[in-house]
């Protein structure tokens, strides 16, 4: 069965599913690949916290257009 969608929506599951994949790396890999250096760290942690708020934001959106 395919399901027709509107291409914005497509580009919005696109996009939720690319954050998810960099949530997951950011978490499992580059956090503990960057222990020795704090700025680096700091860095992996606040992008992980924007990445985790866009994807909150974008399945508010996919919701609303349900």
């Amino acid at each position: 069965m395919i399901i027709k969608m509107d291409n914005h929506i497509y580009n919005l599951y696109s996009q939720l599913v690319q954050n998810r994949r960099s949530i997951y790396r950011i978490a499992k890999f580059y956090l503990k690949d960057s222990r020795k250096c704090q700025k680096c760290q700091t860095f992996w942690k606040k992008l992980l916290k924007q990445k985790e708020a866009e994807t909150e934001e974008l399945w508010s959106l996919i919701k609303n257009h349900k």
